[in-house]
């Protein structure tokens, strides 16, 4: 089977918000947050010895430094230590936990689900699951976790997005390679007040833009091997010119959608999270939208696209930064291969 590399025109696909399902998901509160990331730093400057420049990196994406994992590392380590930290500051007792979920690209191991391993590590008797939705892994186990605490079938689940994709980027490819990063975000969800949780919610996904992100080798279709003509197919693939005009689309339909559902205005909203994918990207949309970019939440420049740990690091940051209260509305964006997305907004 060979993917598409390109969307089909406008005249021939629905809108992205035609595809979207709607929603609204009230009586949920996140009670902590909690982030990790590894110590190694990679700067810009620091790529020059594979032939990258360092100022290109920056007026393309914004990045000027990110973190990858050490060997011996893996996503489930990043995870497990912001669930710690996660869990200390909610001052919960760990035992309460009875549904825990993973978002997540790279994972430990193709099976178990690495939440599994997580759940383990933390000595709690919860279901544990991965979700994967690519970059946007976080928001729908967001909105996952948020219905099962809502109907009553959790009373706290924790909901992390963690990856580690510098495993999984070919150091020779510069229009990937320079972007990502890697690290970990936790939440815990609980029964809030009837004003809290999200007003509206737009998910969804688009198949016909498979090709414009994905990794060839390692599943069902295209299993690992070790001949020579496959070498490099297990690294990630990126189309990053039609993925732009796509995000700052979706991004500028679906965030009117959820805020004209809720009866919200722009100027109502606190706090803005898009997913940390591209610095370009998101000023875009900013720009196209009309939004005050001293609402908008980038920590992009030191950490890069951590994909599934993008946005629940962005919280937890922006909360220990004082930028982030209770009654607050926030709204968030998630999107990536597939091609998925997930806008939300929050009354915190």
């Amino acid at each position: 089977m060979t993917l598409p590399s390109e969307l089909p025109s406008s005249d021939e696909r629905l809108a992205t918000s035609k595809r979207s399902r709607t929603g609204r998901l009230m009586g949920v509160q996140a009670v902590g947050m909690g982030s990790a990331v590894p110590e190694h730093l990679v700067r810009n400057e620091d790529l020059a010895a594979l032939g990258y420049d360092a100022d290109w990196i920056v007026q393309r994406t914004g990045i000027v430094e990110r973190r990858h994992a050490p060997n011996g590392m893996a996503t489930s380590d990043l995870a497990v230590e912001a669930a710690e930290r996660c869990i200390e500051a909610a001052g919960v007792d760990r035992g309460q936990i009875d549904l825990i979920l993973l978002g997540t690209f790279t994972p430990d191991l193709l099976m178990p689900a690495t939440a599994c391993l997580i759940q383990d590590r933390l000595g709690v008797a919860a279901p544990a699951i991965d979700l994967q939705a690519a970059c946007a892994s976080f928001i729908f186990s967001m909105i996952t976790g948020m219905q099962y605490v809502a109907t009553g079938c959790s009373r706290l689940a924790l909901v992390l997005g963690a990856d580690c994709t510098s495993r999984v980027l070919d150091p020779a490819d510069e229009r990937t390679y320079p972007l990502f990063g890697d690290g970990a975000g936790a939440v815990l969800l609980a029964a809030g007040s009837d004003d809290q949780g999200l007003l509206s919610y737009a998910v969804g996904s688009d198949g016909s833009g498979a090709g414009l992100l994905y990794r060839p080798m390692g599943g069902s279709r295209e299993p690992f091997t070790h001949h020579s003509e496959s070498n490099g197919r297990h690294y990630l693939r990126m189309e990053g010119r039609p993925i732009f005009k796509w995000v700052v689309r979706m991004l500028r339909e679906t965030c009117h959608e959820v805020l004209e559902a809720a009866e919200v205005t722009l100027e109502q909203v606190d706090l803005f999270i898009f997913h940390q994918a591209n610095l370009r990207i998101i000023n875009s949309a900013v720009n196209d939208m009309g939004i005050d970019p001293g609402r908008v939440f980038n920590n992009l420049q030191r950490y890069g696209n951590t994909s599934s740990a993008s946005i629940p690091l962005a919280l937890d940051e922006a909360h220990r930064e004082g930028r982030l209260h209770r009654g607050d509305l926030v709204l968030f964006s998630g999107f990536g291969g597939g091609l998925t997305w997930g806008t939300a907004l929050m009354r915190w």
